[in-house]
């Protein structure tokens, strides 16, 4: 099994377990490892909801003493802004304890997917400079990572053409089945 398929299982368990620590925590406070924790899965997952409402419901005594939920708000702040270059900055800003460094480490490399993923739906050609800023990297290793991935950078423009993605497969309903939706559709406008 891939090591990504074995973190994204580990992180999912890891998440519920949080969940449900908070849950039966006595008197419906948690320790501040646990909102950590929480918090910083939530952001992995893309869960800004959840996420926000955590930040919300954290009592202020623990927020304040607890530097590093703050730092990991601050990541959430940039997520939440779309501050590619500013989510980099605020994992790289603090030294995350062990219990959160590779949930920290999860999320800097699944934000760096999600900005290649929407460079190359967003972009027929981009400066060096403004890819690498979205992706976290240095320009020299960030033209390095596109020409590895089948994308064209041509040095005397500085500039990075990504490989456009392969349209998702159209899944073909076959005509019973859309008969029968139609169907149900029209049986439930005239109702």
């Amino acid at each position: 099994m891939p090591t990504a398929v074995i973190m994204e299982e580990n992180f999912d368990k890891l998440l519920e377990q949080c969940e449900s620590q908070e849950l039966e925590a006595p008197g419906g406070i948690a320790t501040p490892q646990v909102y950590a924790q929480l918090l910083a899965l939530y952001l992995l997952n893309n869960d800004m909801n959840n996420a926000r409402y955590l930040w919300k419901r954290i009592p202020s005594a623990i927020k304040s003493a607890n530097p590093e939920l703050a730092a990991t708000w601050a990541v959430g702040q940039r997520i939440w802004q779309r501050d590619f270059p500013g989510i980099y900055t605020a994992i790289a800003a603090y030294q995350w304890s062990e219990s959160i460094l590779p949930v920290m480490e999860a999320l800097r490399e699944s934000t760096r997917q999600r900005a290649y993923n929407l460079v190359a739906q967003a972009y027929t050609s981009i400066t060096a400079e403004d890819f690498a800023a979205f992706v976290g990297y240095s320009v020299e290793e960030a033209v390095k990572g596109v020409v590895s991935q089948g994308w064209q950078a041509d040095p005397s423009t500085r500039m990075v053409m990504p490989k456009k993605p392969d349209p998702p497969p159209v899944s073909l309903v076959p005509n019973e089945q859309q008969l029968a939706r139609l169907t149900d559709y029209v049986a439930f406008l005239e109702n």
